[in-house]
């Protein structure tokens, strides 16, 4: 599953070619996702305008004119291609190789103005796609719940302290949890602990303050690291301008050139 920095990858690299482009029509191949896409509410962003792209967590929030969003999770397999108009397809996502067999998992295809097509693919559908109105996004049931961002300064010392307080979990968990901390998962959790010199299995209760501050500095660094060399995962990763993903192929070499 893609985790925060494979997610901000895949966003920077929509920003960069969708931005201020008009939405045309939208046509749904298949809706069975791990929600159903409600083709009426996909139809209320039709001849808009997108304005801005942001993540939080592992999240994709398209904002629209008119007070439109539309919320993307990647789920296990979920990604993005675009095609442009000289019917180039620019990598944004995971499985770098595209081959013909992969065009029947084409989910939902969005048509912009510029002759250019914004694909939702995916194998497992476990990924989802839906519409709020921009004024009740602090408010939808995917978000509202949500701890900061690990790369913001609401991730400090003071806040993960206080946090601890009354609970009795293992490190490698709380750091897991969406409620905790935005956007990390098992990959990016074992690379922080492993930094921190701290077993996954360690209580929280029995964290020393000096702990608390590795595990932040170290969360900020592999984060950032990460998404300077295009995210990590398993498969082959690039971003829509064909360059593939380094940081799961070098990341041994790097830490221990420190």
């Amino acid at each position: 599953m893609p985790e925060l920095p494979e997610v901000e990858v895949v966003k920077r690299s929509l920003e960069s070619q969708i931005i201020n482009l008009t939405l045309k029509k939208v046509k749904i191949n298949d809706g069975n996702l791990r929600y159903k896409v409600k083709k009426q509410d996909l139809k209320k962003i039709i001849g808009l305008k997108i304005q801005k792209i942001i993540r939080r967590s592992k999240y994709l929030l398209f904002f629209f004119d008119k007070n439109f969003t539309m919320v993307a999770h990647l789920g296990m397999t979920g990604k993005f291609f675009l095609i442009n108009k000289n019917k180039k397809i620019l990598k944004t996502s995971f499985y770098y190789q595209i081959e013909d067999s992969l065009k029947k998992h084409n989910r939902i295809i969005f048509y912009f103005s510029g002759n250019l097509q914004l694909i939702f693919n995916d194998v497992r559908k476990f990924g989802f796609i839906k519409i709020f109105s921009k004024n009740n996004i602090d408010n939808v049931e995917h978000l509202k719940l949500l701890g900061p961002e690990p790369l913001s300064s609401n991730f400090n010392f003071e806040y993960f302290k206080s946090y601890l307080k009354g609970k009795k979990r293992n490190i490698k968990d709380l750091l897991m949890d969406q409620k905790f901390l935005s956007g990390l998962g098992n990959i990016y959790a074992n690379e922080i602990l492993f930094l921190s010199k701290i077993n996954p299995k360690r209580k929280i209760v029995k964290l020393t303050d000096q702990n608390i501050i590795s595990i932040i500095k170290h969360t900020k660094t592999v984060l950032k690291k990460a998404i300077s060399l295009g995210g990590s995962s398993i498969k082959n990763f690039s971003n829509s301008e064909g360059k593939k993903r380094k940081f799961s192929t070098i990341i041994q070499c790097i830490w221990k050139k420190k």
